[in-house]
């Protein structure tokens, strides 16, 4: 490789490039090997966590790239075999040539620099422009990627790719992608929770009188990083409900033991004294409940659920009480019901934001912590992020990103 265009090079590109050369790949003659055909691309296929999230990335990327969109979105392993490849039918037949098809490997070691192949090995996303590309052959194309972690190891399990000209390497194309991975991951979490019967789980103080009933019978609540829940019931049938009868279930589950009316009204409209009015609506939320889950009552004296309800806010605790930290750090997302300004909910959002942060900050993990540090609720953490600074090594370039955040931090004080 030519010394003078290396120092022209972006560093991640330039990076990129040495790998390929200790490598020794060919730039004029390198190709990506099809390694995956037939039966054993169906196998691959089926057997690849991301799988269960396919729907997830065709209504966020692949939904767009319809004929004559010029984009072509790819699904990889952590391999950096391509398993799907949807989008523009002509763009699709043009990748053809350079075998950016199903079954072909785009790692680093297989083609040399590209999107998925590089954000492989760097563990990031990354955007390719046309001639950083490694391979003559690929030059005229440009993509952004990101890779997949497994919501509670981390470890990287795939990757997700747009490929085409050059508008798929702008500026506001990587931010997309790393949404839309992030929500591949919240589904992978959501989905893996519920195959093995873990949750979401109600993290109430009374629910551990109520453990002996299967969690597959629970209905459940789903009210992260929404303002109105989104209800299940034990017979399937699920429902959006009001932000207040969403406030009032997912108190009801977080306190099992039951809550007197006054109580409960202080909770939800910040008031003991409308306890009447509270009552009022209690009747008008047992209606609610009658088409999707009226099993759940809800009885009184005091007032509790009359049957189990899981939500994926006690999910979180789940996940944090297990060590899986980075999961309940990317469950947690929003909050619960965001928009509430109930009090009730105010105390939800600071006791489980409580115990995440104290188990974070034990942790003593620079990536856990900065995680944290980069969401709404830590990004004026000073604490947290001088506790981020400490546990980074030494020389990792992330320092510099750190230090001037906390001196902005500072400053603002």
């Amino acid at each position: 490789m030519d010394e003078g265009v290396s120092r022209a090079m972006r560093p991640v590109v330039d990076a990129s490039w040495r790998r390929a050369e200790q490598a020794r790949l060919d730039p004029e003659h390198v190709s990506a090997p099809l390694v995956l055909d037939g039966p054993a691309l169906d196998d691959a296929r089926r057997a690849h966590p991301i799988s269960a999230a396919l729907p997830v990335i065709r209504q966020l990327l692949v939904r767009d790239a319809d004929p004559d969109s010029r984009v072509v979105v790819a699904i990889g392993d952590e391999r950096g075999r391509l398993l799907w490849v949807e989008g523009d039918p002509v763009l699709r037949r043009r990748a053809e040539a350079m075998l950016f098809v199903p079954g072909a490997a785009w790692a680093e070691g297989d083609v040399g620099t590209s999107a998925p192949g590089t954000a492989l090995a760097i563990g990031g996303g990354v955007q390719i422009r046309g001639a950083e590309h490694f391979s003559y052959e690929v030059k005229p194309w440009s993509c952004t990627a990101v890779p997949v972690r497994d919501p509670e190891s981390g470890d990287i399990i795939g990757v997700v790719d747009v490929t085409g000209e050059d508008q798929v390497a702008a500026p506001h194309v990587l931010p997309l992608v790393e949404a839309t991975v992030a929500a591949v991951e919240r589904e992978l979490l959501i989905a893996r929770l519920r195959d093995h019967g873990s949750g979401p789980r109600a993290a109430s103080r009374g629910a551990a009188s109520r453990s002996h009933r299967s969690p597959a019978q629970a209905a459940q609540l789903r009210i992260l990083g929404r303002d109105t829940g989104e209800l299940t019931g034990q017979s399937g049938r699920t429902g959006t409900l009001s932000t207040r009868h969403s406030e009032l279930l997912a108190l009801l589950a977080w306190h099992g033991e039951g809550l007197s009316a006054e109580r409960l009204a202080e909770l939800v409209y910040g008031d003991a004294r409308r306890a009447v009015t509270l009552r009022a609506e209690m009747v008008r939320l047992r209606r609610a409940l009658g088409s999707v889950a009226p099993e759940l009552g809800p009885l009184t004296r005091p007032y509790r659920l009359a049957a189990p309800l899981e939500t994926d806010l006690g999910a979180v605790v789940d996940l944090q009480r297990r060590g899986a930290h980075r999961a309940a750090v990317a469950a947690y997302g929003g909050g619960p019901l965001p928009g509430s300004v109930a009090p009730g909910l105010d105390e939800l959002r600071e006791d489980v934001v409580g115990r995440l942060r104290e188990a974070l900050m034990e942790s003593g993990s620079a990536d856990l912590l900065l995680a944290w540090a980069e969401t709404d609720r830590g990004a004026d953490d000073v604490e947290i992020w001088r506790a981020a600074l400490h546990a980074l090594p030494p020389q990792s370039p992330r320092r510099a990103l750190v230090v001037a955040h906390l001196l902005a931090l500072e400053s603002a004080e």
